[in-house]
């Protein structure tokens, strides 16, 4: 019997004929005038963009960028806050067969070259508030173009570098945007994810991995084309990309993009334009507490991780249980209207999805109640990332021999099915939202003189959930020596790590608690950061 590679076979039946830019053609053809992103900045003064103007504005872009060279396959980088600007040229370069590289605005100027010479982007786009920043270090991008304003925010840079171009000057017309058959297999997007090393991974998604979350994510939270998805999480994070744009386009609905979060606009904005769908992280709830829940209100669905019925009681609204990564594309758990879930479950395993808790010292599936490293069989390409880019390193690492990837997320089985999250790898730490390297941060530490040892924990903090300590051996004696150096530590990472890598605190401690192999023990270092004041 012939042996069927899965990912051809969804591109030649389950895709066939599929991607990104045909889906919005779709739309742009059946749903010409229904809204597609409303823009709510900051000013309040909002602007929006049916599927048609959404499809013909993005060939205007999608000409542009061929004049200037881009090709299928080019990569083009997108560092900016949310805005209308990302989603377009997302889906020009879709059009292209080009791949967007949507990169962290908070990281530093090492990160960006990273990147860039990673990828060997082609071309950049930014805003005015970045531009310095991106123009000195995407090195391998031909050309820069600058947004108009900061996300709707009148630039304090008088005018943008002269080597820089407008975003405007980027459209072309529209008849010259180019027509390809529909790829589902190829890349449209890379997204940086931190593991458990000092460089990020770039993880690929395909135009079947966005087609994929339009289709299963919306299913999992009841999202229909009459509804209206508030994202101000991030775009450079999967869930607002695959949620609120790829889930989105996937059913018709209305993606509203506000720049950042906002807790005195939260419910403003939700009435204003009858927001029915939300994702949140978890210091949202305690920016929000201040302000009244409307006695009606539209929002009708919140994705917020694990179950807390307590929070869906308060803010009168159906919690969405889920759990995700940026190498699942979508949730591969969730929870259902259908079913009582109990307190703290990530519900259940997604249709699509195939999941393993495994014991890493043994190799055998944990029971019930047993913890272990969650593992998840899927389709590359489709239901889960196709591959880490120009790293086969970390995908064989990633990678069983029979498809299996090993997320490095721990989680435990309870009763009727249910999942529960335990912890995160213990070189990840979880900074309100974003993930930060232990080992990226304890490099940086190590470079300041007079470190002997150094190990970075998580300690909890008030809004953020968790933010990172660092515990150094040092080789200074007097007080005033010690408060010097961990002064010049603080100074020395936040100059070059990202704000929210860098660590809150130093401790230090006459020596590392280690136990077997001579490995530091950071469960231990992590009861002493516990123990110590809270950080503001």
């Amino acid at each position: 019997m012939i042996d069927i590679d899965p990912i051809h076979a969804a591109q030649t039946y389950e895709f066939a004929g599929q991607d990104v830019p045909s889906l919005l053609r779709q739309r742009a053809a059946n749903q010409a005038e229904r809204p597609a992103l409303i823009w709510e900045p900051k000013s309040g003064i909002e602007a929006v963009w049916t599927y048609r103007q959404l499809d013909e504005e993005s060939d205007e872009i999608a000409a542009g960028l061929c004049a200037r060279g881009v090709q299928k396959g080019d990569r083009v980088l997108i560092h900016a806050d949310n805005c209308p600007e990302t989603i377009l040229v997302f889906y020009a370069c879709a059009k292209i067969g080009a791949v967007s590289v949507v990169t962290n605005t908070r990281c530093v100027a090492a990160d960006i070259r990273y990147f860039a010479e990673h990828t060997n982007a082609v071309l950049a786009i930014t805003q005015p508030k970045y531009a310095p920043l991106v123009l000195s270090n995407a090195q391998t991008c031909r050309s820069v173009f600058v947004t108009s304003t900061d996300s709707g925010v009148t630039p304090e840079l008088d005018r943008i570098p002269d080597a820089c171009e407008s975003f405007e000057a980027l459209y072309g017309d529209a008849s010259m945007a180019p027509a390809r058959d529909p790829e589902p297999m190829l890349p449209v997007g890379i997204m940086y994810t931190s593991g458990t090393t000092s460089r990020p991974k770039a993880v690929v998604h395909t135009h079947a991995n966005a087609l994929w979350a339009g289709r299963m994510s919306t299913a999992s939270m009841d999202y229909r084309s009459s509804d209206k998805f508030l994202a101000f999480l991030p775009l450079f994070h999967v869930n607002a990309m695959g949620w609120g744009v790829w889930g989105s386009l996937g059913v018709g609905a209305a993606l509203v993009l506000q720049p950042k979060f906002s807790s005195s606009r939260f419910w403003e904005v939700i009435q204003k334009h009858q927001v029915t769908h939300c994702s949140v992280v978890s210091f949202v709830f305690k920016a929000i507490a201040a302000y009244p829940v409307p006695e009606q209100h539209s929002l009708r669905v919140l994705a917020m991780g694990v179950i807390v019925p307590e929070i869906g009681e308060w803010l009168k609204v159906r919690p969405y249980a889920c759990w995700g990564m940026t190498e699942m594309v979508s949730n591969a758990t969730r929870s259902c209207e259908f079913q009582e879930y109990p307190r703290n479950s990530i519900g259940k395993p997604v249709p699509g999805y195939n999941l393993a808790i495994v014991n890493p010292e043994t190799g055998e599936l944990c029971g019930e109640g047993e913890t272990g490293e969650l593992w998840v069989h899927g389709t590359r390409g489709v239901t889960i990332f196709l591959e880490y880019f120009d790293n086969e390193e970390a995908n064989e690492k990633a990678f069983t021999k029979n498809g299996w990837f090993k997320t490095g997320d721990w989680v435990r089985l309870g009763p009727e099915g249910n999942f529960f999250f335990c912890d995160r790898d213990k070189d990840v730490l979880k900074v309100g939202g974003e993930n930060v390297s232990a080992l990226e941060v304890e490099n940086c530490v190590r470079e300041v003189p007079g470190v002997s040892d150094v190990a970075v924990v998580a300690k909890h903090h008030s809004m953020l959930d968790m933010v990172s300590v660092a515990f150094i051996e040092a080789s200074v004696d007097s007080e005033a020596q010690q408060e010097e150096l961990k002064s010049r530590i603080l100074e020395h990472c936040k100059e070059k790590l990202a704000d929210f890598k860098a660590p809150r605190a130093v401790y230090l401690i006459d020596a590392l608690p280690r136990g077997t192999m001579d490995k530091v023990t950071k469960t231990e270092l992590r009861q002493m950061a516990e123990s110590m004041p809270s950080i503001d």
